[in-house]
């Protein structure tokens, strides 16, 4: 069993131990020693990384079956007294995003009774899951403010080691499942939890909790939220964004949404009437091919899309006894149709065209679409097509 010294100080960048083993695994080397201050992942928490004398401890995980932590190096480390030392700014990052968790899930706990089944915390953000019917903006408000408050108040917290049969009285926001001696980490007047993470010793030294997203996870609510420098940085990210944006549209950012909003409405308009132009466009050129008096119509245009194709198609199919395949070059999306009156399966006829070359599509008798692939020949499979119903049709 190693001695964990992160469990009574977070803040311990250095100390000294004895290496009681050294075994090679690949290219790495697992280093167990009698005592240390170097976190392995667990609890949702990643691990640290630092140095142990002259090698870099690249992973440190918990070896369940006797309770020893391995530190993965990138060489040997012999067996005796040797140094070691924590990457001080990723400890610091991991303290602060996981003190802000304990913050978060008492406030949403306390706010609303949502209690939080699982927490994450990853390279860029960190997340919880909460066990709730719903979350609306209002809560990620309201519990966000709470959690900062208690930040500003720069309420101290306290490490504690109690039996588990002593937690009922405590009032711990969350039972756990491990027995024996448990360590609680206390936030002053607001939140106790067992935790074997590594915490701020104040909850000012989390600087501040910014949520930035809320999404839907099967049954749960999945909170994105990030704490310390990583507010600070996602705070600025996000104002530059903003500003960017809003320099191009030529306005202040407060000004940015009521922007886009109208922006959106002018593009649908606009999308509208290029819809109106583009039918008007395609009846046009259908009627032109219906002046040629040629009953099978095989034809691609070189731009259009598939509402474009769909529309040519269409008006060509009113004609009486008419069997028609258009295309689209540009969106490589193909139409066979015909009048009520003509011969032949449209859908057939598509999957007998389309399929060899990889394409996709379906319909009815006299309606069917699909699209190609870009290897294929748009060409060669129209001249199949109208080589097929010509045959039919003789």
């Amino acid at each position: 069993m190693t001695e964990r010294l992160y469990y009574t100080d977070s803040f311990l960048r250095e100390f000294d131990a004895q290496a009681i083993s050294c075994e090679a695994s690949g290219e790495r080397f697992e280093v167990v020693l009698d005592r240390t201050a170097f976190y392995p992942t667990s609890g949702g928490q990643p691990h640290d990384t630092g140095r142990l004398g002259d090698a870099n401890v690249v992973d440190v995980f918990d070896r369940e079956a006797d309770h020893t932590i391995l530190h993965v190096t990138d060489r040997p480390v012999l067996p005796g007294a040797v140094h070691g030392a924590i990457d001080w700014e990723r400890r610091f990052d991991h303290l602060q995003q996981h003190t802000g968790q304990h913050l978060l899930s008492a406030a949403f706990l306390k706010l609303f009774r949502f209690p939080t089944v699982s927490f994450h915390l990853g390279r860029e953000i960190s997340t919880i899951d909460l066990e709730a019917p719903s979350v609306v903006p209002r809560h990620i408000e309201e519990a966000e403010r709470l959690a900062n408050l208690v930040i500003f108040e720069d309420r101290p917290i306290a490490v504690s080691f109690r039996e588990k049969e002593e937690l009922a009285g405590l009032g711990v926001r969350k039972q756990v499942e491990r027995e024996g001696t448990l360590r609680l980490v206390g936030i002053e007047e607001f939140d106790i939890q067992p935790c074997g993470g590594t915490h701020a010793a104040r909850t000012g030294q989390v600087g501040a909790i910014l949520v930035r997203k809320i999404e839907r996870q099967k049954q749960l609510w999945r909170v994105e939220f990030v704490c310390g420098a990583r507010a600070i940085r996602g705070a600025r990210s996000d104002f530059e964004a903003l500003g960017a944006a809003a320099r191009e549209i030529g306005c202040g950012p407060a000004e940015l949404p009521g922007m886009v909003k109208k922006l959106i409405e002018e593009g649908k308009r606009a999308n509208r009437e290029r819809g109106r132009t583009m039918e008007r466009v395609a009846e046009f050129e259908a009627q032109s091919l219906l002046a040629r008096g040629e009953k099978i119509i095989v034809h691609a245009f070189d731009e259009g899309d598939a509402v474009f194709v769909r529309r040519a198609a269409a008006t060509l199919a009113k004609q009486p006894g008419v069997q028609a395949v258009v295309a689209s070059r540009a969106a490589r999306h193909f139409v066979f149709a015909r009048a009520e009156d003509a011969a032949g399966d449209m859908n057939l006829l598509l999957r007998e065209v389309l399929t060899p070359a990889g394409g996709k599509g379906g319909g009815t008798k006299e309606f069917a679409q699909g699209t190609v692939p870009e290897a294929a020949n748009l060409d060669e499979l129209l001249a199949r097509a109208r080589e097929r119903m010509a045959r039919e049709n003789t």
